[in-house]
């Protein structure tokens, strides 16, 4: 993947459903497990070697993921932070961020989307070859009702989208996760609010299927996708890392690692971080792993 390519992480929204956790912390900086939740899916966009960010939240917990993530350097990144005032919709982020996007290709993953599984990264990798056009994924689900919806015919191409359908046409839901070519600006500024007031991002993704321009590509089932929508999700998803990690001794999401791995940074930039970091279990992985190196 080229410089071409900006990720767009929508982190913004109240987070009135795990209250009262998030009555002074923003919800993407919760805990999953052992990091932050937005600490997914940025590491997701990067496996597809994705190394520049615009972020969108609201404007008093910019600050917060600020303080977090800083500039991008340490991982050979750029972050740069855009206020969204009210939540409107997912669609709504390439209008408030369309300065920052403009010219570029855009990867945009919704801040409390958990992607994990055999084959994630090269499927994202064969999204992001994708030039022309947009690119989603189909993941089946038991009860598809409460999300975007994805119909594809024989030859597996879109022939219909419908957001949260009381009767869903197949049971192929659409996760957080889209690539766009830079036309999607240009759509999005010509969109109106839905029924409930919002820009969805099934009328940007129904645009491109109108001209022939939408790719679908399905997610099998070894890749788990999970979100921390409600404390629920949020403690399911902590125990489901928390297995994969103590079983494996591998760490899910941590962005050293992959910035390494990836070569956004060398060998001096991890010992840099591992430096940095107070000695914890979190510390000694990324030791272990420069140790590894050699």
């Amino acid at each position: 993947m080229t410089s071409k390519w900006k990720g767009l992480i929508l982190a913004g929204g109240t987070g009135s459903r795990l209250y009262p956790l998030t009555h002074a912390v923003n919800k993407h900086l919760l805990p999953i497990f052992d990091k932050p939740m937005i600490y997914y899916p940025l590491t997701t966009l990067m496996l597809g070697g994705v190394k520049d960010f615009v972020i969108v939240s609201s404007p008093d917990a910019i600050p917060q993921l600020q303080s977090l993530l800083g500039d991008g350097k340490k991982w050979g990144l750029t972050f740069e932070y855009v206020a969204q005032n009210k939540p409107g919709g997912i669609a709504e982020g390439f209008r408030i961020a369309s300065n920052e996007l403009a010219g570029h290709n855009i990867a945009l993953i919704l801040g409390d989307n958990i992607f994990y599984g055999d084959g994630l990264s090269k499927r994202i990798q064969e999204a992001a070859a994708e030039d022309k056009g947009a690119t989603i994924f189909g993941y089946e689900v038991a009860d598809p009702s409460a999300f975007g919806v994805v119909e594809l015919d024989e030859n597996g191409r879109a022939i219909s989208l419908e957001e949260k359908p009381k009767k869903p046409k197949s049971k192929l839901a659409v996760p957080g996760i889209y690539f766009y070519d830079p036309d999607v600006l240009d759509i999005a500024w010509q969109l109106k609010p839905s029924g409930r007031g919002e820009l969805e991002i099934t009328d940007v993704n129904r645009a491109y299927m109108e001209r022939g321009d939408l790719h679908v590509k399905t997610i099998g089932r070894g890749v788990a996708w999970l979100d921390g929508g409600t404390h629920a999700d949020l403690f399911e998803a902590g125990q489901f890392i928390k297995v994969v990690e103590e079983r494996t001794g591998l760490k899910v999401a941590c962005p050293e690692e992959i910035a390494f791995r990836m070569g956004f940074i060398n060998r001096d930039g991890l010992a840099a971080l591992v430096d940095d970091s107070p000695k914890t279990e979190y510390q000694k992985y990324l030791k272990d792993l420069l140790e590894r190196s050699l």
